[in-house]
Formats: structure tokens, C-alpha cells, sequence
């Protein structure tokens, strides 16, 4: 894993090497999650419901042999859902020894990214994307969140804070 060092009054974060990321889109913005974390990237999956569980778990599929809990991403964010027949794709990460499949709109493309330009997360960036990510790159025309999977999947955390 790359290690961060941080800088005393600066937002830069220095890292050791670069940084590959998968870029995906959710509801508009693009986020980006470390190569080493991503475990498959699926096109729309036929998932089973679970009674009782929370509106952000959409359900389980079955993933060679191996079930895999669903997430909604959208519903995990607060954002709007999607609409009606838009199809998803996932992104299968891990999670304390278990596999979730993050629900997101769609997958982009694998980036090589240069560890100095990697910075914390700034003040203004919308509070939802600050809550799940590791820090951002400035692209050249957008800013890129990086996605913090354990932030993300701590569901006791958030249960919690909420």
C-alpha cells in the first residue's frame, strides 16, 4: 500500500509512487478507487432481495459460488435513485474478509496517477464525498475523490454517527 505523509500547513500529502485508480461514475461525479482494492467489475447482475435489511443493500448475487452483498451506492450517499430501467454496473471490493458489490452507474477507465499531486480532502468539497474518501487529485477538469472502502462499508460507524 502506498504510505502518506503529510506536510505541515499545506493540503498536499506526499506519496511515495503513484497511485492507479478505476475511475466510475456516480450520479454525476467521478470517483475514483484504488486498482488494488477492485476484486471484479460487473455489468447489471440478477440480485435477490433481502427482507428487512437496510435501503441501501439491494440484496445478494452469486459470484462464482461466493455470495455477495449488494450495495446501492446511491441509497448509501443520499443521493436520487436511478431511474426507472437504467441499468448498473459493480465494482466487487472486500471488506473485513467478506465481498460487497458497490452499485455505481458506470466504470470509466484505469488511471496511473502522479503520488505528488495527491492532496487531503478540501473544505469545499461537498460533505458526502469528504466522508468516504481518502483525499482527491485535481484532473483537468474536475476534482477526482478518492474512495475509502473501509469509510465506506463501516456500517456500525455510521450507524452510530447517524
Amino acid at each position: 500500500m502506498n504510505d502518506l505523509v503529510v506536510k505541515q500547513n499545506s493540503s498536499l500529502v506526499a506519496v511515495e509512487e503513484a497511485q492507479e485508480v478505476v475511475t466510475v461514475n456516480l450520479a454525476g461525479q467521478v470517483l475514483g478507487i484504488p486498482v488494488l482494492e477492485v476484486h471484479d467489475v460487473l455489468n447489471a447482475q440478477q440480485i435477490t432481495k433481502i427482507p428487512l435489511s437496510p435501503e441501501w443493500v439491494s440484496g445478494v448475487l452469486n459470484l462464482r459460488g461466493r455470495i455477495v452483498t449488494a450495495i446501492d451506492l446511491r441509497a448509501r450517499l443520499g443521493l436520487p435513485p436511478r431511474e426507472d430501467g437504467e441499468k448498473s454496473m459493480s465494482v466487487v471490493v472486500e471488506y473485513n474478509d467478506e465481498p460487497y458489490s458497490l452499485q455505481i452507474d458506470s466504470v470509466g477507465e484505469v488511471l496511473r496517477l502522479d503520488g505528488s499531486m495527491f492532496e487531503r480532502n478540501p473544505v469545499t468539497l461537498e460533505q458526502r464525498w469528504r466522508n468516504v474518501s481518502t483525499g482527491i487529485y485535481r484532473l483537468e477538469k474536475q476534482l477526482l475523490p478518492i474512495l475509502d472502502v473501509e469509510k465506506l462499508l463501516d456500517f456500525e460507524g455510521a450507524a452510530k454517527a447517524a
